[in-house]
């Protein structure tokens, strides 16, 4: 009698030890579609996330500025003549462009293309020498700092003084304030060298000419990029400076009318047509860089 006791109690525990197994592995099943699901659903959720073009992003300040400064003129709880509304500025530029805006937008872009293009050609000129060369560096370099300190405003008296009032004082002024940050650029671009890719062109025994175009210039091309950039941006704020100064034509001009006649609006409308003109001139010359450095592989953020 008491062996079949034992048998019933050593074969019990069998099917309830596989019930269980049976009901953990369904469990386990069971938690990894969940998790699967929950991971379908982030992924779509941050799929449905990068449908907002970045684009937007940037626009969401301006437009909320824009708002609150029309809201706030008209309720009157800022003076209408210090702060025009938004809505009225447009009106302005509307005027403006039927009163010949177009030829001062012309006139100081074709200054600031003519004065940048010739300040920071100069620039990567003597930047590269000076990249290359230490007596050189310590030849030129210091003086360069020296004059990258003068404010803009300090060279309008003495080049008016040198080249009266037409158009070369302008252009000097617009070359001198692209000159410096390209010529930065230039200069920590190619000191920023990896000193072993030197060594390896050495090892391949490349020639002078060689080893600029095959490893200093790729290596240094992203801190010249950097330096063109903020070259321009310069030119186009020394741009303002020299047309605030004997100018019959360009947005400086316009800035200086509104100034004289107590227009606020006629100062902030050529303001906001200056950023815009800038915003646009920097989007075309971070379309180059990415054009010119596709080849790198750098980190993007959300990617």
């Amino acid at each position: 009698m008491s062996s079949p006791s034992i048998t019933i109690a050593t074969e019990s525990p069998a099917p309830v030890h596989s019930g269980t197994n049976t009901h953990g592995t369904n469990g386990t099943n069971g938690t990894n579609n969940a998790s699967s699901n929950n991971d379908i659903g982030a992924s779509s959720a941050i799929k449905t996330r990068l449908i907002v073009p970045s684009f937007l992003w940037g626009l969401l300040l301006p437009t909320a500025f824009l708002l609150l400064a029309e809201i706030s003129v008209r309720y009157g709880w800022i003076a209408a003549n210090l702060l025009p509304a938004p809505s009225e500025i447009f009106t302005t530029i509307v005027h403006l462009v039927q009163q010949g805006l177009f030829t001062h937008i012309g006139i100081s872009t074709v200054r600031v293309a003519i004065g940048f293009i010739a300040g920071a050609g100069l620039a990567i000129l003597t930047g590269s020498m000076v990249g290359l060369s230490t007596r050189l560096e310590a030849l030129l370099d210091p003086s360069f700092q020296a004059l990258r300190a003068i404010p803009s405003l300090a060279w309008v008296p003495l080049l008016l003084l040198w080249l009266g009032i037409d158009e070369a004082p302008k252009l000097v002024l617009i070359g001198i304030g692209a000159f410096f940050p390209v010529y930065m650029g230039v200069v920590s671009g190619i000191r920023g060298v990896d000193r072993r890719l030197i060594e390896v062109g050495k090892l391949y025994h490349l020639s002078t000419t060689a080893m600029i175009r095959r490893i200093l210039l790729p290596a240094a091309l992203p801190a010249i990029l950097t330096g063109l950039r903020n070259g321009l941006s310069l030119a186009w704020m020394f741009m303002v400076a020299a047309e605030l100064i004997a100018a019959s034509q360009g947005l400086g001009y316009l800035l200086t009318d509104g100034r004289e006649t107590s227009r606020a609006d006629i100062v902030l409308a050529a303001i906001a047509i200056l950023a815009l003109l800038g915003k646009g001139s920097d989007w075309l010359m971070h379309r180059l860089e990415l054009h010119l450095l596709a080849w790198r592989d750098t980190y993007q953020p959300g990617k």
